[in-house]
């Protein structure tokens, strides 16, 4: 049974910074694609990030320069950094997992996840 448990929520300043773990169990994560989704009441799910199995990450234009994706395949967990945080970034952040073939997929249509892949319960950030 795999389960994805997220961390590191909160509540933060603009400006501030917070950081994400996403722990993957019940399945070796490292041949997948790795990635995370917000979303925010009234608005569309958004993709935020994610990265492959060969560690090459990529981002949303509304987050590149401030959020980070990374990896660690020895701990199943995935990890984002995001600085410089602004109020528009409020929303319920979820850690996904799907097939590497869907990783750009997943930034741009982070619904794909719920066909081919498994998420978490989310954390919520809170930018005010």
């Amino acid at each position: 049974h795999v389960q994805l448990v997220e961390s590191g929520g909160g509540s933060v300043q603009p400006g501030g910074s917070l950081r994400f773990s996403c722990v993957v169990s019940g399945y070796s994560s490292h041949s997948h694609c790795m990635g995370w989704f917000r979303q925010a009441p009234g608005k569309e799910r958004e993709g935020v990030a994610g990265i492959d199995n060969d560690g090459i990450s990529m981002h949303a234009e509304s987050v590149k320069g401030r959020f980070t994706i990374s990896r660690d395949n020895a701990k199943d967990t995935s990890y984002l950094r995001m600085d410089n945080l602004k109020p528009e970034d409020t929303g319920r952040y979820v850690c996904a997992l799907v097939p590497p073939t869907y990783c750009r997929g997943l930034v741009a249509d982070p619904w794909v996840v719920e066909t081919v892949g498994n998420r978490g319960r989310g954390t919520q950030v809170t930018v005010s």
